[in-house]
């Protein structure tokens, strides 16, 4: 017949596991930083997506106060460029910031005179302001530098040239005046 376990056996197998646990014990879990925050994401560098790509989705889907969250990311990260002033300068436009999006946009240009979207773009701030003389000489910049070849920009132009003509002008589609960004070397050009 097989002998039942004794109590005593029983605490004395329960000893021996507890040591042979105790003897594997790593210390426990320690924190990854020191203080209360939760450590950040873990990868490698180069893992993060481009915050202007972020930004420019965000403002096609009319997100405009997150794209322009993006941007500023963006800005951090890649550093201040023409790009990124330009889509922080769009951003501010489609908010309705025109004092700030002007001021922006022309930092733009001042670092780069040849970037087609920056001059557009503050073209648009400056017919939304009733600066129609001066819209209308920063379209025909963008104009020449961007060799006629966007219909875009061809429609701000005569746009501008007509509230000149006749400041009480007012065409159908006034309101849809062009913003142009640039992604990776070329640009595209987005509508109100």
């Amino acid at each position: 017949m097989p002998r039942r376990p004794t109590r005593l056996s029983f605490v004395a197998a329960l000893c021996a596991a507890t040591l042979s646990l105790a003897a594997c014990n790593t210390g426990g879990l320690h924190p990854l930083k020191d203080g209360p925050y939760a450590p950040s994401g873990v990868g490698r560098a180069g893992d993060t997506v481009d915050g202007l790509l972020v930004g420019h989705r965000l403002m096609e889907a009319g997100e405009y106060e997150l794209a322009l969250k993006s941007y500023y990311r963006a800005a951090g990260e890649q550093g201040v460029t023409v790009d990124t002033l330009s889509a922080i300068g769009s951003a501010n436009l489609k908010l309705g910031r025109l004092g700030q999006a002007e001021s922006i946009l022309r930092r733009a240009t001042d670092m780069d005179e040849t970037f087609v979207p920056a001059w557009n773009n503050l073209g648009v701030v400056l017919m939304e302001r009733g600066n129609y003389g001066e819209a209308e000489r920063v379209f025909r910049i963008a104009f020449a530098l961007d060799s006629g070849q966007s219909a875009d920009i061809r429609d701000n132009l005569r746009l501008a040239l007509a509230k000149i003509e006749n400041p009480a002008y007012i065409d159908e589609n006034e309101s849809d005046f062009a913003l142009v960004r640039r992604g990776t070397g070329d640009y595209l050009l987005l509508a109100r």
